[in-house]
């Protein structure tokens, strides 16, 4: 099945109705998934229940564009073999958690 497919059957609701009713969407993102909410028919948001704190975590980070940066900022110095090797890397986590 599709991603346009399974969008169909999310709950779109639209700002205003959000709006005026966000107690009851709260409620039925957290039982039944997330709410697409638009804005003059277009989707401007995601009303989302996180799972647990891991997953709020997850959420938050990966739309965060500061962390996208340093993200990215890692993976070109890793690339131009500035990186610490898989060992080095354990050792200073294991320093850090004493």
């Amino acid at each position: 099945m599709g991603v346009i497919a399974e969008l169909q059957v999310m709950k779109i609701a639209s700002v205003t109705d959000v709006k005026a009713r966000l107690s009851a969407y709260l409620e039925e993102c957290v039982s039944d998934g997330p709410v697409i909410i638009t804005r003059n028919g277009k989707p401007v948001a995601v009303l989302l229940a996180p799972l647990d704190d891991e997953d709020l975590e997850r959420l938050v980070l990966s739309r965060s564009p500061r962390f996208q940066a340093l993200l990215g900022k890692s993976r070109r110095s890793i690339a131009a073999g500035k990186g610490l090797s898989p060992d080095q890397f354990w050792k200073t986590v294991e320093q850090r958690h004493r």
